[in-house]
């Protein structure tokens, strides 16, 4: 049924609403239909994102050297057969407002295909920053300075994306080309082979700055979420970096258990689930090196390690029973001097 704005408040006076609450209602029906384009938990969003997946990794990590039979020209033509395509069906797609998500998810795609076309010009040319890397199929897993300028024109071709098409999700291949970027740059600039903590370290490092960035972005308040995919990759490189460091000292690991711990408080206080999963994998971490190192003879730390648990299990259920007052109260025990460093989405009921 269509309703317009003075339809709305003829029928507020009826009901003895007041104009102002009835303008109210208005914005709030109003700013409800704007979000018919944003990405939702059903079955259509589920099958956009998960067939923009297939079609990036059937063109990134899944692709086999077989293809490396084309040459570079031919990569070179292939990836750019796929981006152009990719963009034009992205642009008929994108100006009708149902069919935004889809339109969004192909320039990703477009996007996605980038580096293909970078590497396939450079194999033409045999020009590498430093050593020829070998077959495409090296580039996620592998570390390199030659992958530099793939990662670079990556970054450049999200950029100029999100330029034109404000789409949340174009921000995962550039979070994605950075966090490669931080560990190839430093394989390219230290010119030897570094050691495992030398990588871990330069990982924790980027993720930690990742993740600064995008917690920036998050207090824009921008309606479109675009600081989530720098969250998710900042928490990957920083969280995979610090559990992957060798330590032999006991404070060192709990220092690490703390560390997991203030993620899943900062999951608290900015709203954002992905900081529990990553605090939650790591304190789990921390409590198997306690049970299989600290304490493998003891008797009494798996009894104590199940009753910790089970309170925890009890307070997360009085904490689902009473969460909008708990976080209510949190909310309004916040100092106003601090408010604002904290998004304004997550100051919301």
């Amino acid at each position: 049924m269509n309703l317009s704005q003075d339809e709305l408040r003829r029928a507020a006076a009826t009901s003895g609403l007041s104009s102002h609450q009835a303008d109210l209602l208005w914005e709030t029906l109003r700013s409800n239909s704007t979000n018919e384009g944003k990405p939702k938990f059903d079955a259509a969003n589920v099958a956009y994102y998960l067939g923009a997946l297939i079609v990036i990794g059937a063109m990134g990590w899944f692709m086999n050297k077989a293809w490396e039979q084309l040459g570079g020209l031919g990569l070179f033509a292939v990836a750019t057969g796929y981006a152009a395509g990719f963009i034009w069906a992205g642009r008929t797609l994108w100006d009708k407002h149902a069919l935004r998500i889809p339109g969004g998810l192909l320039f990703t795609m477009a996007v996605c295909m980038v580096p293909l076309a970078t590497y396939g010009i450079e194999r033409w040319l045999g020009f590498w920053p430093a050593s020829d890397p070998g077959s495409y199929t090296n580039f996620h897993p592998l570390i390199n300075g030659s992958w530099l300028i793939m990662e670079a024109a990556t970054i450049v071709a999200g950029v100029i994306a999100l330029r034109f098409w404000r789409f949340p999700f174009v921000t995962a291949p550039i979070a994605y080309a950075l966090w490669f970027m931080s560990m190839d740059l430093a394989d390219w600039i230290g010119g030897h082979q570094m050691t495992w903590n030398e990588k871990a370290m330069i990982s924790t490092v980027f993720g930690a700055v990742m993740i600064a960035v995008a917690y920036l972005v998050d207090l824009q308040g921008k309606s479109d979420d675009f600081a989530f995919w720098g969250y998710v990759f900042g928490l990957m490189s920083f969280w995979g970096g610090l559990s992957a460091m060798d330590s032999n000292s006991e404070l060192g690991k709990l220092v690490y258990c703390l560390i997991n711990i203030a993620l899943i408080f900062y999951s608290l206080v900015l709203r954002r689930r992905v900081f529990i999963i990553f605090g939650a994998l790591g304190l789990f971490g921390y409590l198997s090196h306690l049970a299989y190192r600290v304490f493998q003879d003891s008797i009494l730390f798996p009894v104590v390690l199940s009753f910790v648990g089970l309170a925890i299990i009890y307070v997360g259920f009085q904490y689902q029973r009473r969460r909008v007052e708990i976080e209510r109260s949190f909310r309004a025990r916040i100092a106003p001097h601090i408010r604002g460093f904290i998004p304004a989405r997550a100051l919301d009921d």
